[in-house]
Formats: C-alpha cells, sequence, structure tokens
C-alpha cells in the first residue's frame, strides 16, 4: 500500500544502501563488454557541498545511471584533493588554536598533524555527495596524496625533468605575503575597488625643469622602477624616446623607452616599468633587456634596496609616507578617484603582490602544439563547442607553468641540493645519493651532504595526472586498459586553464593519448536574482538545507531541466518546489494505478499481440517515441532537453491524456479490455521509471519495489521492456489533438471547463463513434455525434482538422457577442506577439550576438503563427 506522500528522506537512505553493491559490481561486470568512465574532479578535502557540487555531480550521475543501464561496464571513479594551501591554513588555525605555533613544531610533525585531521574531519564531502545520490563506488576512493598518487606524481616530475621540461629560474609570480608562497592563479580573485591613480613627474635627466608625468595606482614600488614607457605611435612623447629621467626620491636615471604596452588613452600616456613587480612591466622588461630589482622582501615590506626611511614600512604605510614625500618635494601632480581590480588570495584573504622569486616552472610551451590538434582534430569535444576557442586562446598564449609551493603540505618535489648547487632529481633520497656519487666520481659514503628542496608542487600537478593516475599509471594495470581514455568530463569554464589544458597535456604526453573524450563545460549556477554565490554577499544556498526541504530527487531534476549550454543558471527554493511538485504529481499517479489495480500485474493482465483499446496503442506509441527522443538527448549531452522531456511524457502525456481517457475505458470496458489498460498503464509507467531513474534516482527505485518488480532500476535496461509499437497510432494521436482543440476553443470564446458542450463531427469513418467516450472525456464534452457533412446554420464554432469538420455547439445561456468580442481579442493578441517575434526576428546582431536565443524566438513565432492561423479559421 502506498503511503499518502512520497516519504524522501526513508527512500533516500534505503535506495543509497541497497545500491552499494551493485555500482561496484557494474565497474567490473556488465551486459555488454563496452566501457564507460567518468573520473570526477576532486573535491577539496577541506570542502563541503555547495549547489556548485550539486549541479556537477548530478549531471555526471545522469550520465553514470544512464550507461549503466544500458549494460556497459561503467565507472565512476571518486577522489579527494589534498588542497594544499587550504589544508595548511586550516590545520595550522586549529593548532594556533590550541596554542601551538605550527612553525616551531617542524615540518614532520605538522605533516603528522595533517594526516589526523584529514583522517577525523576531510573529506566529508564524499559521504554529501552519496547523500545526493552519486553512484559511485566508494572503495575506489582515491586521494591525491595516497600512495599510488604520489608515485604518480614523483614519476611525472622526475620524467618531465630528465626530458628537459621542467626547470628552476627566477621569475615574477603571485605572492602572498601572509603565507609567504607562490600561489596559482585560480587562487587569485580580482575585485573591484575604490583606487587611487596619482601623476608623478619624473624629471629630465640634465634639465629639472622638463619632466614626464607617469601615471600609477602603485606609487610605493617605483624605487623598483627600470624605466618609463611610452607608445611608439604617441606623437607627444616620441621625442622623448632614448633619453632618461630621475627616478623621484632617488638620484638613480632610468631610460626612456617605446613599448605598445603604454595605452596612450589612459592616465597620462606614461606608464612606469617595475619588472619585478607587475606582471605586464616583467614581460617589458624582458623585452628591453631591463633589471629586474625587488623592492620588497616575502613579507612585502620595502627592503635593503629603498632609502633608509622607508626600509621595513608595509605596503599601506609605504604608500603614505612616499606620497608625502612626492607632494613635498614637488614631483606630486594629482590624485584621480578610479574603480580598479585587486587581486586577493581567496584562501587568505591577502593582496596579493606579483614578485620575482626563484620558483620551479614546467615549460609547457612545447606541450601545448599536441594539446591544441587534438581538440582541433576532434580527439577530444567541447559541449558546448564554442568552448574550444576558450582552450585555444589560453594555449596559444601560455606561459610557463610555476610549480613550486613555498608550504609544507603537498608533494616535496623529488630534487636534492648540493652546497654549491648541484641539483639531482629522483623518487628518492637513495637515487640521489647514487646519481650523486656517479657524478662526482665516488663511492656513496663520500657524496657531498645533500639537502631535499623544501617547496611542495602545485596541487594542481597531481590533478593534472588524475584521469590516468587514478587508474593505476604509471603502472600498466588491468583498470588503466579497461577505463582509459575516460570518455566524458564534466567541469565548469574557469578551469578550462588550468585543469582541462593541463590535463590534456600531461595525458598526451604520458600515455599518448587524450585524457577524456569529451567536456561537458556546465553553466555557472546563480541565486534567484543572478548574482554570484559568495559568503561575503550572504547569498550561498546549502543544497543538503534544500534536499532536507523538497528531497534530493526535487533538487536533482531541477538542476537538470536548468541545465541550458551556454547560460547560468539561477536557483533558489523556489525553483526546487518545481521539482518537488513533480515527485508530487509522479506519486500521486502510482497512487491511482494501485487504486485501479494497476499495481501488481496478474498473468491475465499481461500485454501481448494487437491491442483493442485504441488509447492504449496511442500511449504505447508515445512511450516508444519518448524513450527514443531521451536516448538522444543524454547522447547529446542537452540535460535540459533529457528532464524537459520526462516532465511532458508524465504530465501531459500520461497523466493529462491517457489516465484521464484510462478512466472513462475502465468505466465502459469489458473485463479482457479492462485487463488490457491495466497492462499497459502499469507497463508504459514502468518504462517512465526505467528512462526518469538516471535523474530521479530514489523516487524511481522505490516505486519499482512497490510495483513488485526484482532487481533494482540501477542495472534494468531501457529499450527492452514488454511495449512495442505497430505502428505510430497516427488516427489516435490526430483525434486527441482534435481534443486538445476543443480545450483551447473554450477558453477563446471564455467558456468554463465545466461547461458541457455537444460535438457535431463530420468524419469519414467509425473510429470516433466507436471511441466517443473516452474522447468525450478528454474533450470535457457532453456529447459527441457523428456525421457524414455537417448540416447548415448550426449554431456554433466551426473548426476543421486535416480532411473533417467540426461543429462546436453553444450552449443555449452563451452570450454571442460576447464571445465574438473575446475572441478578436485573443486573435489581436496573438496577432501582435507574431509581429514582436517577425520584428526580433529580423534582427541580425541578435542573431549573431545570442544564437541560442534567437533560435529559440524561432521556434516560438513558427508555432505563435500556426496558431493564429488556426484561430483565423475558426468561424463563429
Amino acid at each position: 500500500m502506498l503511503e499518502k506522500n512520497f516519504d524522501f528522506k526513508t527512500a533516500e537512505a534505503d535506495v543509497v544502501k541497497r545500491s552499494k553493491e551493485i555500482i561496484a559490481a557494474t565497474a567490473v561486470k556488465n551486459r555488454k563488454s563496452q566501457t564507460f568512465t567518468i573520473t570526477l574532479p576532486p573535491p577539496n578535502v577541506t570542502g563541503s557541498l555547495h549547489l556548485g557540487h550539486a549541479f556537477t555531480s548530478t549531471l555526471q550521475d545522469v550520465l553514470l545511471r544512464y550507461h549503466r543501464q544500458h549494460g556497459d561496464v561503467t565507472l565512476g571513479q571518486p577522489g579527494l584533493d589534498h588542497a594544499g594551501i587550504a589544508t595548511q591554513i586550516i590545520v595550522a588555525n586549529q593548532l594556533s588554536d590550541q596554542g601551538v605555533n605550527w612553525q616551531e613544531i617542524g615540518r614532520e610533525t605538522f605533516i603528522k598533524k595533517v594526516w589526523e585531521w584529514k583522517e577525523k574531519s576531510g573529506g566529508c564531502i564524499v559521504h554529501q555527495l552519496i547523500r545526493m545520490g552519486m553512484s559511485i563506488d566508494l572503495d575506489r576512493l582515491r586521494f591525491t596524496m595516497d600512495e599510488k598518487s604520489s608515485r604518480a606524481v614523483l614519476h611525472a616530475f622526475t620524467q618531465l625533468y630528465n626530458d628537459g621540461l621542467i626547470f628552476r629560474a627566477k621569475r615574477i609570480v603571485n605572492w602572498d605575503p601572509a603565507l609567504k608562497t607562490a600561489v596559482s592563479d585560480l587562487e587569485v580573485t580580482n575585485r573591484q575597488e575604490k583606487g587611487t591613480l596619482w601623476y608623478i613627474h619624473y624629471p629630465l635627466e640634465g634639465d629639472e625643469h622638463q619632466f614626464l608625468t607617469v601615471a600609477t595606482t602603485r606609487p610605493e614600488t617605483l624605487f623598483g622602477d627600470q624605466a618609463v614607457a611610452v607608445h611608439p605611435d604617441d606623437e607627444r612623447y616620441r621625442q622623448w624616446v632614448g633619453r632618461n629621467v630621475r627616478l623621484p626620491l632617488t638620484r638613480r636615471i632610468i631610460p626612456v623607452i617605446a613599448d605598445e604596452y603604454s595605452d596612450p588613452e589612459k592616465g597620462s600616456g606614461v606608464v612606469k616599468i617595475t619588472p619585478a613587480h607587475d606582471f605586464n612591466d616583467f614581460e617589458v622588461g624582458q623585452r628591453h633587456s631591463l633589471e629586474v630589482l625587488s623592492v620588497m622582501d616575502e613579507s612585502a615590506r620595502l627592503n635593503e634596496w629603498v632609502p633608509a626611511e622607508f626600509r621595513g614600512l608595509s605596503v599601506t604605510e609605504a604608500r603614505k609616507k612616499v606620497l608625502a614625500a612626492l607632494e613635498q618635494q614637488g614631483f606630486l601632480e594629482k590624485a584621480e578617484a578610479i574603480q580598479h581590480a585587486v587581486p586577493y588570495n581567496d584562501r587568505s584573504g591577502s593582496v596579493i603582490e606579483p614578485r620575482v622569486t626563484d620558483q620551479w616552472f614546467l615549460d609547457v610551451k612545447k606541450l601545448a602544439p599536441r594539446a591544441i590538434q587534438a581538440v582541433k582534430d576532434g580527439e577530444v569535444q567541447f559541449v558546448p563547442d564554442a568552448w574550444k576557442h576558450t582552450y585555444f586562446d589560453w594555449l596559444e598564449n601560455v606561459q610557463p607553468w610555476c610549480l613550486s609551493r613555498q608550504i609544507w603540505w603537498g608533494h616535496q618535489i623529488p630534487v636534492w641540493h648540493t652546497a654549491n648547487g648541484k641539483m639531482f632529481c629522483a623518487m628518492n633520497e637513495d637515487e640521489a645519493i647514487a646519481q650523486a656519487a656517479e657524478y662526482f666520481g665516488v663511492d656513496r659514503d663520500r657524496v657531498p651532504a645533500l639537502t631535499r628542496d623544501p617547496d611542495v608542487l602545485d596541487t594542481w600537478f597531481s590533478s593534472s595526472l588524475w584521469p590516468f593516475s587514478t587508474l593505476g599509471w604509471p603502472e600498466a594495470t588491468a583498470d588503466l586498459r579497461t577505463y582509459f581514455p575516460t570518455d566524458v568530463l564534466v567541469t565548469g569554464f574557469d578551469i578550462i586553464f588550468f585543469w582541462v589544458s593541463r590535463m590534456i597535456m600531461m595525458s598526451l604526453y604520458f600515455t599518448n593519448s587524450v585524457p577524456f573524450r569529451k567536456v561537458y563545460i556546465n553553466p555557472l549556477v546563480r541565486d534567484e536574482k543572478g548574482q554570484k554565490m559568495s559568503k561575503s554577499k550572504g547569498n550561498v544556498i546549502d543544497p543538503l538545507f534544500l534536499a532536507d526541504e523538497y528531497g534530493v530527487d526535487a533538487l536533482r531534476f531541477t538542476l537538470t531541466q536548468m541545465a541550458i549550454p551556454g547560460r547560468d543558471i539561477r536557483v533558489g527554493a523556489s525553483s526546487v518546489e518545481i521539482g518537488r511538485n513533480f515527485m508530487t504529481k509522479i506519486w500521486n499517479a502510482a497512487k491511482f494505478l494501485e487504486r485501479n489495480q494497476c499495481l501488481e500485474l496478474r498473468e491475465e493482465e499481461k500485454t501481448g499481440g494487437e491491442l483493442s483499446f485504441a488509447l492504449n496503442r496511442w500511449i504505447v506509441a508515445q512511450a516508444v517515441a519518448f524513450k527514443k527522443k531521451a536516448k538522444q538527448d543524454l547522447e547529446d549531452m542537452r540535460f535540459d532537453f533529457f528532464a524537459q522531456g520526462l516532465y511532458r511524457f508524465m504530465k501531459e502525456i500520461y497523466c493529462d491524456v491517457y489516465i484521464e481517457g484510462m478512466k472513462a475505458g475502465l468505466a465502459n470496458a469489458s473485463p479482457n479490455v479492462a485487463a488490457e489498460i491495466r497492462g499497459v498503464a502499469r507497463g508504459v509507467f514502468l518504462e517512465f521509471l526505467k528512462v526518469a531513474h538516471p535523474v530521479i534516482p530514489f523516487i524511481t527505485e522505490t516505486l519499482w519495489t512497490q510495483f513488485g518488480c526484482s532487481g533494482m532500476l540501477l542495472t534494468e535496461p531501457w529499450c527492452e521492456g514488454p511495449l512495442e509499437a505497430a505502428d505510430p497510432a497516427e488516427k489516435e494521436d490526430f483525434y486527441i489533438s482534435v481534443t486538445e482543440e476543443v480545450r483551447s476553443l473554450r477558453g477563446l470564446v471564455g467558456l468554463s471547463a465545466t461547461e458541457k458542450l455537444h460535438l457535431v463531427a463530420a468524419v469519414p469513418d467509425s473510429f470516433l463513434g466507436e471511441n466517443r467516450e473516452w474522447f468525450a472525456a478528454l474533450a470535457r464534452l457532453d456529447s459527441v455525434e457523428c456525421v457524414k457533412a455537417l448540416p447548415k446554420n448550426l449554431s456554433g464554432l466551426y473548426f476543421a482538422k486535416g480532411s473533417c469538420e467540426f461543429c462546436l455547439k453553444y450552449p443555449q445561456e452563451l452570450d454571442l457577442q460576447k464571445a465574438k468580442e473575446v475572441f478578436a481579442k485573443k486573435i489581436q493578441e496573438r496577432e501582435n506577439e507574431v509581429q514582436r517575434l517577425k520584428a526580433k526576428l529580423s534582427n541580425e546582431a541578435y542573431k549573431k550576438a545570442k544564437p541560442e536565443e534567437w533560435a529559440k524566438d524561432a521556434a516560438a513565432f513558427e508555432q505563435k503563427k500556426e496558431e493564429l492561423q488556426r484561430m483565423e479559421a475558426v468561424r463563429l
């Protein structure tokens, strides 16, 4: 007996428990030898579930469940990222709360503390993903710092180093002065803030009365200036190029250079070039062979290279004092308020300072061409296709990748140094000693002292190996042979640069294969107002709160329905209500079937052969078309179309049409026909459960069991059910479209849905007469009269459908004049809509700027135009 309402909390716990062994088994053996693999992007070990995770994981799981049902050997490879900086901050703060200075306890002890934290508190997000219905095998869970991953990382670094692709150099990097480490571009957030543009005079050498005026937001860095630059085509300053100016507050002389980096339209058109403290300036400095002079220490305090009165000052303190000195000495012309981007470290909250330091780099320029070609040749496809241009833009202009971080938690760089700077790269210290012994020509016990490089690798280095390291590489494992290359990567556009491109480069380099065949770029999740979610705005929505309130199925369905390619999605509690209402519709349909003895299929109700009830033939044809379309939608990764198709089939086809007609059919059917109706109603509903399962696994598994079916939907095949359509049921489809026309006409003349009407139909055969009960029920008619030709002077609404003519007779009390006015108004509204869309579609700029929206409007235009033509053909 089905409960009054779907108890989603009980169902979720039950289904997760029952699914565990089946999920593991289908990654080893299934009905076919074809494999389907998704290596899940590893969430941070420090993380907890947010809506972005919920969205991405839902789409991944839809694909995994779909392929599992289709008999593929299916693997969703889970894992966790060690999140170097984020984890170090968490553990360091916890130790500080306990009165322990993490730096004083030493590296080895600190690392032990991190592992203790990881075992106790880290990785809760994996269990939250399971709660969201992710059908992943926890026995295969990998961690970027586990033994196998660490071996893969060391192997990759060593090979790249020996092949000359990894090098150590002094280059400019993003520097966090609070953490005292280089950080990834991905960890830098540019915030728009109010700022100031200061205009500073740089006097001409030999003539202090002539000067160039430089506009800058960073006056405190002027001590590191190596030149001032003007645009080569800027007539105002052409005569200055090649001359020298004096650096204010110092006696140092620097040249005036011509470089296209200087923008004549910005500020004064003159910029100071400080190669050690600005990424663009560093590139200008390289082009003009300028010295790289760093005037800040690792804490972003001015160092010994500045005048004594400024040494040791922080950026804020130095800026105030430098500006005061500039004004006092007559170098400061003016200050101008501006809005500008200030870089912050997401993790620490510190302002990022570009800084030149010794770091380890990977020369990705040498790896990029092959990765570009792989996408151009279609070995890797982006969905939507337009995102490949973002990928190309990045790789065609790629810079060396800074691999090193000055922290303790992570993969320590496998390089050992001698006191005089000789380096040996090896898998372990023993191998490094052997290399040194051979190099110096001495016994092992006479090798000079070796010290391991203290830096650790950027977290993204281990992540770049993820698709194949999780499968056992560098060993030639059975898993690697079976599941690699993987099939689909589902991820966000913001890490195409940092992760997608690097995985492709590394995979091609180490395995001679692409890591995945498709990259699905999911939209960004925003709040209901379209704003990006952030803790500071207070608009972050906890998906587990939504799941507790509405159920996981409702949330998954909502997110899947919103996965429109190329668009950000807006999610709020009201959005998930739609999903909750759909789950209620499915549950209520099942309860109707139960009330009508369809829950348990008796032997005499099994369907087979020709169906006698017309609506049975129609619903079977609809079900077959529905499954075919659903399959194509998932193959195309149009998750939104797939979810919309589920909704349309269950609500508009099965419930609104079939169940309504079924009621009339059962009321008037013989025992044999009634048995046929019950069998088809049950069979089609079960087919729907199979197709819907990838999106809404909990309600579908629960109803599958309640209907007395064996096994789990998790592995139940889609297209091997008992229902087959002998023909497309064209005649049934035609007459159902007539019922829709009748219902539409009611509204067009202001008649209520409960008004009992009489239809006169001029039809060529006996079909309508033989099926008038369900036809009248669907059209909400009191009676149906079939004739060979419509009598003249009938008082009613005349309309045609195909070769048939119909007259919907007016009720006696109808105000005909008012009905005509209502009808004319509706026609005018529809005509206005058609003209509005026509004008919109004629705008070529709109078509080029928003092709998907233009296509949607074009489809709406054709639909509205057809509706208008039908309305104009109606006679009152």
